[in-house]
């Protein structure tokens, strides 16, 4: 299971942490990613780590201001968001899954999904 937590309300240029915990198994083999749905528009990519790799993968509308990173050994990730802007506004989800980088970026390449949290980013 994976449980995100750390959203909030900041205003426009704040920080938040996200972290996502995985409990019942470490998802130390697996793909980490993060996504987002904002209302009334379809689950988009944000960000992920493949399990091999150190390299990260973003979304262009993130590059630069979010970073994801990991912690096999507390089975945890996180991504922190800076310079948030209100079109960051969302409820963000982590995933885990066997997806390779021609999957990562897309809803299907994702098994296990945590519940979600809300992130909230005034003018």
């Amino acid at each position: 299971q994976l449980q995100a937590s750390g959203g909030g309300s900041v205003q426009a240029g704040g920080s938040l942490r996200l972290s996502c915990a995985a409990s019942g198994s470490t998802f130390s083999g697996y793909t980490m990613g993060w996504f987002r749905q904002a209302p009334g528009k379809e689950r988009e990519f944000v960000a992920a780590l493949r399990p091999t790799s150190s390299n990260a993968y973003y979304a262009d509308s993130v590059k630069g201001r979010f970073a994801v990173s990991r912690d096999r050994a507390k089975s945890t990730v996180w991504l922190q968001m800076n310079s948030l802007k209100p079109e960051d506004t969302a409820v963000y989800y982590c995933a885990a899954g066997r997806a390779i980088v021609s999957t990562m970026a897309t809803v299907g390449g994702y098994h296990y999904w945590g519940q979600g949290t809300q992130v909230t980013v005034s003018s």
